[in-house]
Formats: structure tokens, C-alpha cells, sequence
């Protein structure tokens, strides 16, 4: 039996395309050169992890407030239920492993929520990540959130103080890499509503940040 064999396609650039500029070029070198740093004061990881809490398959993450310590709390939606974390303490306070299948992912819903649980059951909370939405990326403070992606599809998340890209300081002093996602897919990241806790996630961990201090 003879086998046929496809010619490969050759893909030759279109003549319309612009090349990629100096300055471009430049910035696309400084955020490859920049390693990963620790979020600067007054930021501090809540895991002790670098990668954070493992939580697989994760589809998005919402955030709510803790009615009675007024913590952030970070909801984590995956592929095995639903997670709710304390975002000061790191705490998995409360856990889902079988919602209601029109309950179980965002997108049933206009507004991508999913049923809060725990200290929250009874409202609904917004989650942002593999069926859309989104989280805050500036602060009333100044700080700002940014996703660049120089060697796609590996992304990398930015912090800042310097209002963002194209960040003229050096690195280090305004503008920090906290985050790289190296194995895994980037959902979501972003600010609390509060300001005081940063959140990313990728389709296998939870990484956090809190402002507040840490409790003995």
C-alpha cells in the first residue's frame, strides 16, 4: 500500500507586517533579563510555597470578604469543586468537592459567579479565568498589575509603583517580576477590592500576597 504524504507548507511572513522596532526590541530584552523577585514591602507571600497552594485543574478565582475578621478571602474554582482560602493566614477554610453541575463552573451564568461557601454561602461570587472576567490591576495607592509574556507562552506578572509598562527604572526599584509561569497556563491575576491582597493563579496553583501582617 503506497503511503501519501502531505508537502509541508512553507508560512513566508506578509510584506505588510512591520519588523519589530529598536525601542521594541529593547523592552522585550529588559523584561527577559529581569529575574524573579520578591514582592517588595509592604508585601509578603502567604505561602510558604514559591509556587503556592496546588490546586489542579484550576478553571478561576473570585474574591470575597470575610464577614466577621473582614480578611480578603480567595475563592478557587477547579475541575474537583470548589475552594474558599483565607488570603492574611493562607488557611483553606472551607471546600466544595461536588457543587451542583449547573453550580460547578462560571459559565453558566451572565456574570461568571459561582455560589459562595463557608462564611460566604448565600452570595455569589465573581470568578475570573479560563471562561473570562477579570480582577483589578491598579490599587487607589498607586500599585499596578501587568501580564507580559516576552518568550510566549510563558507569561510573567509585573508589579509596579511606576504606573506600568514601559517601566524606564531599573528593575528592582519600581517595578518588580514577581511571578513567572513556567509549566503551567496563567488564568487569572489581580488585586483584591481592598487593595491588600495580590492574586495568581495558574491551571495548577494559587499564588498570594497580603499587605497585612502576619499573625502570630
Amino acid at each position: 500500500m503506497t503511503k501519501r504524504f502531505k508537502e509541508a507548507t512553507t508560512v513566508t511572513p506578509s510584506s505588510s507586517e512591520p519588523e519589530i522596532s529598536a525601542y521594541q526590541r529593547a523592552l522585550r530584552d529588559r523584561l527577559l533579563a529581569a529575574p524573579v523577585v520578591p514582592a517588595p514591602a509592604p508585601w509578603r507571600p502567604v505561602f510558604h510555597n514559591a509556587y503556592g497552594a496546588p490546586v489542579g485543574g484550576l478553571l478561576g478565582i473570585g474574591f470575597a470578604s470575610h464577614p466577621d475578621s473582614g480578611h480578603d478571602l480567595v475563592m478557587a474554582v477547579s475541575r474537583d469543586g470548589h475552594g474558599l482560602f483565607d488570603a492574611v493566614t493562607g488557611e483553606k477554610i472551607a471546600r466544595d468537592r461536588d457543587p451542583a453541575p449547573e453550580d460547578s463552573t462560571p459559565d453558566a451564568v451572565a456574570d461568571l459567579s459561582c455560589p459562595g461557601l463557608g462564611p460566604v454561602a448565600g452570595s455569589r461570587v465573581r470568578i475570573a479565568g479560563l471562561f473570562g472576567g477579570g480582577l483589578h490591576t491598579t490599587t487607589e495607592d498607586g500599585w499596578t498589575l501587568e501580564s507580559v509574556a516576552p518568550a510566549w507562552p510563558n507569561d510573567r506578572v509585573l508589579l509596579s509603583r511606576d504606573g506600568g509598562l514601559p517601566h524606564a527604572g531599573p528593575h528592582g526599584e519600581q517595578w518588580w517580576h514577581v511571578f513567572h509561569s513556567t509549566y503551567s497556563e496563567l488564568r487569572a491575576f489581580g488585586f483584591s477590592p481592598s487593595g491588600e491582597t495580590i492574586a495568581v493563579a495558574t491551571s495548577s496553583d494559587l499564588s498570594l500576597w497580603t499587605r497585612r501582617p502576619a499573625q502570630n
